[in-house]
């Protein structure tokens, strides 16, 4: 008997070593939940004051210092064409690396952090009806309590947008 179990946990320890098991930031944006791999995530901070910049994309609310490091902030709200709301106590920036650059994305607020199975994350649905681009969507989780949007943050913001950005 002890060697099935031993054999069940050393499968169980195979499944978790070979990756199966990812993490992601949930966050909500107009009521929605989405998600991106905790991975891309450097920190999640409250709203600072935010310096406009001229000649940017409509997406971008403009910059703030951070430690002495000038990071481009994106209104992800804008982004996907969502109605603006006012900030509250909530709503967050999260700075994450896209491209090997720091970029913070407004959102609503910030959930938690979930571990799911990778095969949980199906593609995402041919008509995105949430009003996000369909290609900034990497897949979706449909949980008996939840559906969480995965977001590609590559594929928010154009390489000349990002170039544009990196430059500020």
């Amino acid at each position: 008997m002890e060697n099935a179990l031993t054999v069940h946990r050393d499968q169980k320890n195979k499944e978790d070593a070979s990756g199966e098991l990812i993490q992601l930031v949930s966050f909500n944006l107009d009521e929605e939940e989405y998600g991106v791999d905790v991975l891309k995530v450097r920190e999640i901070i409250r709203m600072p004051s935010i310096t406009r910049v001229p000649n940017t994309p409509h997406y971008v609310e403009g910059v703030i210092n951070l430690r002495g490091k000038v990071i481009p902030i994106m209104s992800i709200r804008r982004r996907f064409g969502l109605g603006e709301i006012e900030n509250d106590k909530s709503t967050r920036i999260m700075v994450m690396d896209v491209d090997g650059e720091l970029m913070g994305f407004i959102v609503d607020s910030v959930s938690e952090v979930i571990r799911i199975a990778q095969h949980e994350i199906q593609p995402p649905p041919p008509v995105a009806t949430s009003g996000i681009d369909q290609e900034c969507m990497s897949g979706v989780i449909n949980q008996p309590e939840r559906l969480l949007i995965l977001l590609d943050l590559e594929k928010m913001s154009s390489k000349e947008d990002r170039k544009i950005l990196s430059n500020l």
